[in-house]
């Protein structure tokens, strides 16, 4: 799999004031032991509890004292700003700057370490240079600097999850259009009248799970005067929200889809109440089926995700990510030798042996091999790791198939998963969204004005209480803005710039 190679280029000028001369990395031991490290991390499901046999495992190993905050992804963004402007900073700040004023102002107030001459070329951390995902090292850097230490993740993680069996059951096959797709949650709906056409685990206007590129919406969009439009407001995503009112008005979706928080969405669709799931990576089939199996007594439940599915010609539902989510930001009120320290555990912990360790836990304890010398995890894996816990502290190890494989799959049906992700091409088929890339000082100041008026409009066209003319009028009216149109030329200057 190939990514595009991009270069990303200094918006603002540099104005940090916690700077410094030189750098190779030291290595300073840790005094009394373990190093201390304090961090805030996004959490995606229950608070881990750090003294299992798992997490005094992994610090062990790491020889690391960790003094972890954890946030609810869906309270992130609120609590970040509150802790920048509260400028009361952790000693290592996981999160992600894209599209936040905020953020980009703190970088600029000298809040973080710029680490890009400590890093070099890497060759003092060469662990962080060869195990991080492709290109993450240039697309994550805020700025035109790295001050922050990618989280590697999977570029692909698949495509919205379906009940096969309720579609086989109704003698349909998988649907391979967005036509098809809707078409084949209002017939099942008919046989089964009481489950949810869709469950949705994030907002839909805030995560489009996708379809936006089923109208090409990963693709740039110019105004008239050459200006790079932010991608919720072109003619692409009010396609894309046409798509979900169609949905909405033929009943596929809850009426209450706006305020359903995602564990509502995952009890819905775990629990057989939910024909598809939308916004969760392919790893979950197993055990979203294992769960339907266990609470309907339905032995034939499958869970499979859909192929790359058509909207546009030419256009296929999916999109890539980065192959990083979140970024290791290190406080400038932090020592430099604590600094030194400090990468030394990220770069220490960004390989292979690790990857398992976070992944599948200890082996005798959280996993054992079968006859075949399959690996095969067990209830204490769940209990202790949970899902996505244990990546958050750690910058990781790219393997492309990580939101394709399950830890709790036997290796033959993740190899099938593997074979059926690359039959369906959709490493070719999907693109990288620009604006996962460029950001715009100017575009960041001005677009909060209009979030909150823009997210009502959206969810009133989606409902049906206004209509397309109204809601078009309505984004004709931000995109006119005069310091929207400045972020658009923003936009623009640096699309040109990272990928011409």
């Amino acid at each position: 799999m190939k990514t595009r190679k991009v270069l990303l280029v200094v918006l603002i000028a540099l104005m940090a004031s916690a700077l410094w001369a030189g750098g190779t990395r030291e290595n300073v031991p840790s005094p009394g032991g373990a190093l201390p490290i304090q961090m805030v991390c996004r959490l995606y499901e229950q608070p881990p509890d750090m003294d299992n046999f798992y997490w005094r495992t992994f610090q062990e190993r790491a020889n690391v004292k960790l003094d972890v905050t954890w946030i609810p992804s869906a309270d992130f963004t609120t609590r970040l700003n509150l802790i920048l402007s509260s400028g009361d900073l952790p000693e290592v700040l996981g999160a992600d700057y894209r599209n936040n004023a905020g953020f980009i102002r703190a970088v600029q107030q000298g809040a973080f370490w710029d680490l890009t001459p400590i890093l070099g070329d890497f060759s003092d951390y060469p662990n962080l240079r060869d195990n991080s995902a492709p290109d993450s090292w240039k697309t994550s850097r805020v700025l035109g600097r790295n001050y922050g230490i990618p989280r590697t993740t999977s570029q692909w993680q698949g495509a919205p999850l379906v009940r096969k069996d309720l579609f086989d059951e109704a003698g349909l096959p998988m649907p391979t259009t967005m036509t098809e797709f809707l078409d084949g949650l209002e017939a099942i709906r008919r046989r089964h009248p009481d489950m949810l056409g869709m469950a949705l685990k994030d907002n839909l206007l805030i995560s489009d799970g996708g379809f936006l590129g089923g109208f090409g919406g990963n693709d740039p969009y110019f105004n008239d005067e050459g200006g790079l439009v932010w991608s919720r407001l072109t003619p692409a995503y009010t396609k894309y929200l046409a798509f979900m009112r169609e949905a909405y008005a033929r009943g596929l979706m809850s009426r209450e889809y706006a305020v359903m928080q995602p564990t509502q969405a995952v009890d819905y669709f775990q629990g057989g109440m939910a024909i598809a799931f939308i916004h969760e990576s392919a790893r979950w089939c197993y055990p979203f089926q294992v769960s339907i199996r266990e609470k309907t007594g339905n032995q034939n439940a499958e869970v499979m995700y859909v192929p790359p599915l058509v909207g546009d010609p030419g256009m296929y539902v999916g999109s890539i990510s980065l192959g990083w989510n979140d970024s290791f930001y290190i406080s400038s009120r932090v020592p430099r030798e604590k600094v030194l320290q400090i990468l030394g555990y990220f770069d220490s912990t960004a390989t292979p042996e690790f990857y398992e360790l976070s992944t599948y836990g200890v082996e005798g304890v959280h996993w054992t091999r079968d006859a075949n010398g399959n690996r095969v995890t067990n209830a204490q894996r769940d209990r202790d790791l949970g899902q996505t816990n244990p990546w958050q502290v750690l910058p990781g190890y790219y393997y492309a198939y990580q939101k394709i494989d399950s830890t709790a799959a036997p290796e033959s049906y993740n190899e099938r998963m593997r074979n059926i992700f690359d039959e369906q091409m959709f490493a070719t088929r999907n693109k990288i969204n620009p604006f996962q890339i460029i950001n715009s000082a100017r575009w960041a100041q001005a677009w909060p004005r209009f979030e909150s008026n823009w997210l009502s409009q959206a969810a009133q066209f989606v409902s049906g209480q206004i209509t397309l003319e109204q809601y078009q009028a309505y984004v004709d009216t931000i995109n006119r803005d005069p310091d929207m149109r400045a972020g658009y030329r923003e936009f623009a200057e640096q699309y040109r710039e990272i990928f011409f």
